[in-house]
């Protein structure tokens, strides 16, 4: 399987000759989708299909942030103000009516999810909340109590694989315990291993998810020189061994201005620390054909893991 470890987006709600060309001949891995993208429900089906067509892969990875609420990319075809903190809070109450009340709301959105042709949705958040998390995470967390964000989270990941749709759990190691929000600036975090163990690290521990996204965070008190994202000692010891993650690991956005380097550099960097495929998110194609230039192919562990993917949405 000849992938490129990447990620990409695009400019606008159609391609341009350009990015036919780069879909066509430079070998993504995915592309996740913005609401710039998006016009229509036919429109956005249709430039799926000519996607999936130019790279000759009927199983593309196609992937998309639909949390509902305040993160919702298809806004201009369905109504999604639901958040995470929704089902958080009634979870508390009522833990059997709120299982069936989420199983309903993913079903009907992975419903046409599949009508439409995407086949990943990058849910779900597993940040704890705190009393200071950025108001960046707030309704996207489900809850300040790890166990129910460990609760809801894995049944939201099993029902999106009832309905043959992969998720991408947000953002390993956790998010909740930072004060900044990482598009804007490097989120610094103090809290010691044993303290981020005791809330942050749960619900992440032991989940079947097929993929995870890292966080750009520095946790100053187990790598105090690299964030989350380029640190070998997160993604070995934390992420893989004592999280047990087992899936493709993504780094969230390289363009994202937590990160200091320049787009390439942000990359190779994310790569060589054990992140096994790179996201860019901005849309630009002469940064993208750069990009996919210089980072490498897929790794083996990251061509098994893809075929295991693709068998699964058959």
């Amino acid at each position: 399987m000849k992938k490129k470890a990447i990620i990409l987006s695009i400019r606008s709600h159609k391609l341009s000759d350009k990015e036919r060309k780069l879909f066509a001949n430079k070998k993504p891995w995915g592309l996740i989708l913005f609401t710039r993208n998006i016009k229509s429900f036919n429109q956005l089906k249709n430039l799926i299909k000519s996607i999936k067509k130019l790279t000759k892969d009927k199983n593309f990875p196609i992937l998309i942030d639909e949390e509902g609420r305040t993160v919702s990319r298809l806004k201009k075809i369905i109504k999604n103000d639901v958040s995470q903190k929704f089902f958080g809070d009634n979870f508390k109450f009522n833990p059997n009516i709120t299982y069936q009340v989420y199983k309903n709301y993913i079903n009907s959105l992975c419903e046409i999810l599949k009508k439409l042709g995407i086949n990943i949705n990058t849910v779900p958040v597993l940040d704890v909340l705190r009393n200071n998390t950025n108001k960046v995470i707030g309704s996207r967390s489900f809850s300040k109590k790890p166990d129910i964000v460990k609760k809801l989270g894995t049944f939201c990941v099993k029902q999106y694989k009832r309905n043959k749709i992969g998720t991408v759990i947000k953002h390993i190691p956790g998010h909740g315990c930072s004060t900044e929000d990482s598009h804007l600036k490097l989120p610094k975090v103090k809290l010691s291993l044993k303290e981020l163990s005791k809330i942050d690290f749960i619900p992440f521990m032991s989940s079947t998810s097929q993929f995870a996204m890292s966080a750009h965070i520095l946790y100053q008190k187990i790598d105090k020189k690299n964030v989350a994202s380029f640190s070998k000692k997160i993604i070995s010891k934390i992420i893989r061994k004592k999280m047990k993650f087992r899936g493709i690991l993504i780094s969230d956005d390289i363009s994202m201005k937590a990160l200091k380097y320049d787009l390439v550099t942000n990359a190779k960097k994310t790569l060589s620390a054990g992140c096994n495929l790179v996201l860019y998110c901005a849309g630009n194609y002469s940064e993208s054909i750069k990009l996919i230039d210089e980072v490498p192919y897929i790794d083996q562990f990251t061509i098994k893991k893809t075929s295991e993917f693709y068998k699964f949405l058959r």
